[in-house]
């Protein structure tokens, strides 16, 4: 552990589900975790069971008493938060500042600099529930979206290093296209799973569930390892007659899912395409069959 970061004691102001076991998987690794934010029921029970060392307090005095500050806030929330913390005086000089945002980057922190502190971008590309089970998903590796001033880039690696994590350095102009990018490919998926959950469930299967575990974990293992060449079904065969079937049916039993098939189907069509597994002639039907529904269901 770099000894710079042995003397500071963490503050977590939000004890949200990344806030807390962040600052719990810190304490693993060694450091402190004096004081933290729990403003609801949820997150003050979180704080209970995950750091139960440390005082819950208003979040300009867990500034005010920490080396470390770590802003465990939703995206849209961290700017006034700094601003706030900035204007009550509770930043200091030397103090780094650290927020886990993987949208932004130290542009948001720029108040903290004025107060003399140091500013750190740390986001855990992972999602939490905020129980014990993230402690051992951590610790099994994860990547963090690092954005650091240069004097702070051996402490963010420390710090990364004590989480059993990896570095990827993000340049601060690509912090949104960062964040997009893994919103995309975990938020997405799960509403897209969620969505083929419930059209098993329309078509009779009891435990979709059970037949979907093996399909999807297949598909992402392989996706992960080939890329595009991982991508299968009727779009990355041309088949136009079944992808009108899909069609027709999602949009007797959930019209709803139309849209985002279509969207997606265009997508997968494209990218097969330019990597030269369909030709756009035997491509054309099927293109013709999503252009057709498409405008169906604008006009």
């Amino acid at each position: 552990m770099n000894s710079a970061v042995n003397r500071q004691n963490i503050g977590i102001i939000g004890a949200g589900r990344v806030g807390a076991v962040l600052g719990a998987a810190l304490e693993r690794a060694g450091h402190t975790v004096i004081a933290a934010v729990g403003v609801s029921a949820a997150s003050k029970s979180r704080a209970e069971r995950l750091l139960p060392h440390a005082r819950l307090l208003p979040a300009d005095e867990v500034a005010a008493a920490a080396g470390l500050v770590l802003l465990a806030v939703p995206d849209d929330v961290l700017a006034g938060l700094v601003k706030g913390l900035a204007e009550t005086g509770a930043l200091h000089p030397g103090q780094v500042v650290a927020h886990t945002s993987g949208a932004h980057g130290l542009a948001v922190l720029a108040p903290v600099v004025a107060a003399g502190a140091l500013p750190l971008a740390l986001h855990p590309a992972m999602t939490f529930t905020g129980t014990e089970a993230d402690l051992d998903r951590l610790a099994a590796g994860v990547s963090f979206g690092v954005t650091a001033p240069g004097e702070l880039r051996a402490m963010a690696e420390s710090l990364v290093a004590d989480l059993h994590g990896v570095v990827e350095w993000i340049a601060e102009e690509r912090r949104p296209l960062y964040h997009a990018a893994l919103a995309h490919g975990a938020n997405h998926l799960a509403t897209l799973v969620s969505e083929a959950m419930d059209r098993l469930r329309d078509a009779g299967v009891q435990e979709p569930e059970r037949v979907l575990a093996p399909l999807l974990g297949a598909a992402l293992d392989n996706t992960l390892r080939l890329g595009d060449a991982a991508i299968t079904g009727p779009v990355s065969r041309g088949d136009a007659g079944t992808v009108a079937k899909h069609l027709r049916a999602l949009d007797a039993v959930a019209p709803g899912s139309v849209p985002p098939y279509l969207a997606l189907a265009r997508r997968t069509a494209d990218r097969v395409i330019a990597a030269g597994r369909l030709r756009p002639i035997d491509a054309e039907p099927m293109l013709d069959v999503l252009r057709d529904a498409a405008k169906e269901r604008a006009a």
